[in-house]
């Protein structure tokens, strides 16, 4: 029941946007990191390591984006999908040790912290933030369908979120010399972070743990195959996410009629998953009689 689902064109789809915020965000690192360098700014220094891991989760997303294309092989019979969840996992990784490091950075720096220059730290912090807003606005159609490019879109939103938070410290520097504003702008910086992070490695997690896709209610799925005329009852049933887009699902199906039925019963149920629970890949076997010794208790009517 996979015919005419064209996956190929959502991921090329996705990876245009995705070269683009790489080139931007590429040419805009080294500014921001001699930036940070000359001003003595850990906001900045942060905001620049962030971007620094833009440039490779944006490089990990491509990479991953055009290995999914890739059609199943004898070694992958379900092709490279999972690409998309693993490229999130290093994504999610590197965001968590970043964040890491700039709260110990930051600490250090409470007790004593240093001069910034103000000024260049607030017209490097308002390039970034230009740099951030057109990357996001590249990546953001992507981010709700694609799993890989929602770990991109959610680095470029966290750099976007630092820009911000760079700037506000850069006036709140030059108009006060309150310098200690900078070590806390970098930890607000690095708290904001770490839990849309966590949401992220838990969705990869999820797809590599061969979890219930995110919006499928297995319940829901067992009750609507129950409901099914010619159904009697199920057993070992079990959906999984190939990755953020793609399910498959397999179940046992003990049919309540004459055998010669089972074929037409099978696409009937099939036809019902994709269009319900839009679940593409589907197993059924089906089954006149209960399993026996073995297996799970069917579930009944």
């Amino acid at each position: 029941m996979n015919a005419g689902h064209d996956h190929v064109g959502t991921e090329i789809r996705h990876e245009t946007p995705l070269w683009w915020a790489l080139g931007l965000t590429s040419m805009f690192l080294v500014a921001e990191i001699i930036g940070g360098l000359l001003t003595n700014s850990l906001a900045l220094l942060s905001d620049a390591a962030h971007m620094a891991t833009d440039v490779i989760a944006l490089t990990i997303s491509l990479t991953a984006v055009r290995l999914a294309r890739r059609p199943p092989d004898a070694k992958r019979t379900y092709g490279y999908a999972r690409m998309e969840a693993i490229g999130a996992l290093v994504n999610g990784g590197l965001l968590f040790l970043v964040a890491g490091y700039i709260l110990w950075e930051a600490v250090r720096r409470f007790s004593e912290p240093p001069s910034v220059a103000s000024t260049g730290m607030l017209v490097i912090a308002v390039l970034g933030l230009v740099i951030n807003l057109i990357s996001m606005r590249l990546l953001k159609a992507g981010s709700g369908e694609n799993l890989n490019v929602k770990g991109a879109y959610l680095e470029v939103w966290a750099d976007m979120i630092g820009s911000v938070g760079v700037i506000i410290g850069a006036l709140i520097i030059k108009f006060t010399g309150f310098y200690i504003a900078d070590p806390i702008i970098a930890v607000l910086i690095g708290l904001w972070v770490l839990p849309r992070t966590w949401t992220l490695l838990r969705e990869a997690g999820n797809v590599l743990m061969e979890g219930t896709p995110r919006g499928v209610d297995t319940e829901r799925v067992r009750a609507e195959m129950l409901a099914t005329p010619g159904v009697a009852a199920l057993h070992d049933v079990h959906v999984w996410a190939l990755s953020s887009t793609r399910s498959a699902m397999a179940a046992h199906v003990i049919m309540d009629g004459d055998a010669s039925d089972a074929e037409a019963l099978r696409l009937r149920l099939a036809q019902m998953l994709e269009a319900r629970f839009d679940i593409h890949h589907v197993t059924l076997q089906v089954e006149t009689t209960s399993c026996g010794l073995g297996c799970e208790e069917p579930q009944k009517v």
